[in-house]
């Protein structure tokens, strides 16, 4: 009982902890995706914005170009007060009216040509970047226009000189948003995000945003803002769950945060895909390689997640991932949330329930043990010392029958019983002097019975062997009446009437007989008709005798299948010298009437094979039932498909197979098990006796055996008997 008691108590520990479990990895994963959820809202609003001021900004510039093309001459003017060529031959801002604090500035390299759409493009782009760069400044640390020409006016206060302090040979084909503005780089003409990068100047980490503005078909400028990532970066790796860790990076692979990620030192942000073959960098940069191919299994398993997936398990690393993209730059927000945060709770709270009833259980064993050693172990010693007395043959025993509980019941159960016991040991006594008579009685009535039973399955066994003689002669009879029908038909055919035709044709041209037969056409044709018709007699009475002979040769059978089973009631037979193809043969011409009724080609695989030692009837007689078994199973198969395929081969060294095979109607499964019952039978004018006597003749008197195979209805049959392998000339 305390064994039962403590599986009681470990099942409800075990559900008790799977219940918790369930309610907390529920409960967490919830968490987990609403925290990821409410993450990216708030993370890539300043995404969002760039893109909302990126839209203005191109509408803003597109009608800016369109109005100041329109006034050349004094888009002319205004630009020789603002900019100047210098002795490099770059053109910048005129140093004497720049404050970079306050004004946007322009950068035009030496090869440029200055025609007029291009400074309308210029004033366009410094006159918008004077009205919204201000506003937006404390959001973006740079707003800048570019051209592809590689001019780039720009509005950057922390520097204020940035654009005097340039190289003349500054080319923004270094840097990596330039490229995204290019029709060839963005067909689609949408808003295009680079990778991280440490500035140089502020060195700081950003991301760039680019989008492309077209007039009239033709690109004439990009709109481009730096976004710093610091605090994003510092927001994703201290801001999190407790126990988890959040992940930024994108589709490329490129890693943005990760709690383990070192940049100090380094200009180049870290590629999950590329660096992870890297052992030393994935070490010097992420801590370790480990960390390196745990980050690249879940880089791998994000990239392969459907679209409306959100959460992920990683049970390799025993893990879970709630994913989500932040909008703008696409890149994926995770956080990865350790199981055993979930578990080490439910695995808290299975340990208090475990001892709770650990406890519970050791005051249920303290307090069962006394109240059995009272109520129980006693009593039944007692039991035991009236149980010896009983077995002793003393019947007087003394139990306590006045308690109320089971044992006083059991007591009185007990005393009864031994009563009982000492009155049919008396019975049994005086039922022991009679029974020699008895036995003796029953001796006899058994040998009656006996003699009964050996008649009876005398009877039983005439019975059989009726059953199997009028199977095997009805079918060979079968075969008897379809020739004899035939040889009937045949002679009814015969053109005889032609022959009293030509005879009387004959009769009246005696006297001109030699003039008839040559000079009278009736008379020319006489000859060949004669002689052909004289073939076509030859043929048929030919076929008539070989109906005859098959007759004949049916009978003969019918013979030997009533001593075959007159033998079997008396003693064995003795196997005879037989070649099996010849007796294969034998089967299909017995049935060869029905074969051809039934329109059913056959289709023979013989090996040859020296003659064998075996039954010849017995066989014969199985083989002509499963030759016309299959016949009548293909009655559903259209005529021109209906196929019967004959084998015999040598399956092994002692060995011989016969395969009859038919494309009919097939044998469901749960059938082949019965097919050989006696008695089964699945046509309505069959009895069931063929295949049962066929079975059992293979089985004990021919020492083989007969098996049948289908792949179900509609799929045909396979009957295969198997012989022992005694060529004739190892008996002799």
């Amino acid at each position: 009982m305390g064994a039962r008691i403590a599986v009681i108590i470990a099942l409800s520990t075990l559900f008790s902890y799977l219940h918790i479990l369930h309610t907390l990895r529920t409960e967490a994963l919830d968490r987990l995706q609403q925290h990821v959820s409410e993450r990216s809202e708030r993370e890539q609003a300043i995404f969002l914005l760039a893109e909302d001021n990126h839209a203005l900004f191109r509408k803003t510039l597109t009608e800016r170009i369109r109005s100041l093309q329109q006034h050349e001459e004094e888009v002319r003017v205004r630009f020789d007060s603002l900019f100047v060529r210098r002795p490099d031959g770059t053109v910048r801002n005129r140093p004497e009216l720049l404050d970079g604090t306050r004004m946007a500035q322009v950068f035009i390299p030496s090869h440029v040509v200055l025609d007029a759409g291009f400074r309308a493009r210029v004033m366009a782009a410094y006159d918008m970047l004077n009205w919204y760069g201000p506003v937006v400044q404390m959001r973006f640390t740079t707003t800048y226009v570019t051209f592809p020409e590689g001019a780039i006016v720009g509005f950057l206060p922390t520097f204020p000189t940035w654009t005097q302090d340039l190289p003349p040979d500054f080319s923004l084909d270094s840097y990596e948003d330039f490229p995204l503005g290019k029709p060839e780089n963005n067909p689609q003409r949408r808003t295009a995000w680079t990778g991280t990068y440490k500035d140089n100047v502020s060195n700081t980490w950003m991301t760039s945003v680019n989008t492309p503005v077209d007039l009239d078909g033709r690109h004439v400028a990009s709109i481009g803002h730096d976004v710093l990532l610091d605090e994003l970066m510092a927001r994703t790796i201290n801001d999190h769950l407790p126990g988890a860790y959040n992940l930024l990076f994108r589709d490329d692979g490129q890693l943005i945060a990760h709690p383990e990620l070192k940049l100090e030192g380094t200009t180049r942000a870290y590629n999950i895909l590329s660096n992870a073959e890297q052992p030393e960098a994935a070490a010097r940069l992420l801590g370790s390689a480990e960390n390196a191919a745990h980050l690249r299994a879940i880089f791998e398993r994000v990239k392969g997640l459907e679209p409306a997936r959100a959460l992920l398990e990683l049970p390799e690393y025993g893990e879970y991932v709630a994913v989500t993209q932040l909008r703008g730059p696409g890149w994926h927000l995770a956080t990865v949330l350790p199981e055993h945060v979930v578990s080490q709770p439910a695995m808290l709270a299975a340990r208090y329930v475990l001892l709770i009833g650990i406890l519970s259980l050791l005051l249920e064993l303290a307090i069962m043990y006394q109240v059995l050693q009272q109520q129980i172990t006693r009593p039944l010693h007692a039991f035991t010392q009236a149980t010896d007395k009983v077995a002793a043959g003393d019947f007087q025993v003394a139990l306590d029958t006045a308690r109320r509980d089971e044992l006083g019941q059991l007591a009185q159960a007990f005393q009864l019983m031994a009563d009982e016991v000492k009155r049919r040991e008396e019975a049994l006594r005086q039922a022991n002097e009679g029974l020699e008579q008895r036995v003796e009685e029953r001796t006899h009535e058994l040998k009656d019975v006996h003699l009964q039973l050996v008649q009876t399955a005398r009877r039983a066994g005439m019975a059989e062997i009726a059953t199997n003689v009028l199977h095997n002669v009805g079918n060979v009879l079968n075969s008897v009446y379809t020739a004899s029908q035939v040889a009937k038909e045949r002679v009814h055919e015969m053109r005889l009437e032609h022959v009293v035709r030509v005879a009387h044709m004959l009769q009246e041209r005696q006297a001109d007989l030699s003039t008839f037969l040559t000079q009278d056409g009736r008379g020319r044709n006489l000859m060949p008709f004669l002689d052909k018709l004289g073939q076509n007699l030859l043929e048929d009475r030919q076929e008539i005798v070989s109906l005859l002979d098959d007759v004949g040769r049916y009978t003969e059978h019918i013979g030997d299948i009533v001593k075959v089973q007159q033998d079997y009631a008396r003693t064995p037979r003795m196997h005879d010298r037989v070649s099996l193809a010849d007796l294969l043969e034998d089967a299909l011409r017995i049935n060869s009437a029905g074969i051809v009724r039934h329109q059913v080609k056959v289709q023979r695989h013989i090996t040859p094979l020296p003659p064998v030692m075996t039954d010849k009837h017995k066989t014969l007689m199985i083989l002509v039932n499963l030759v016309s078994n299959a016949k009548y199973a293909m009655d559903g198969v259209p005529p021109s498909e209906r196929l019967l395929t004959v084998k015999l081969e040598q399956s092994a060294a002692d060995r011989v197979r016969i395969s009859i095979q038919d494309n009919g109607v097939g044998i469901a499964p749960e059938m082949l098990t019965r097919i050989f019952q006696y008695g089964f039978t699945t046509r309505e004018e069959g009895h069931g006796f063929g295949l049962h006597s066929s079975a059992i003749a293979a089985q004990e008197e021919l020492g083989g055996a007969l098996t049948a195979y289908s792949d179900g209805l509609g799929h045909g049959a396979t009957f295969t008997l198997e012989l022992p392998y005694l060529p004739a000339k190892q008996t002799t």
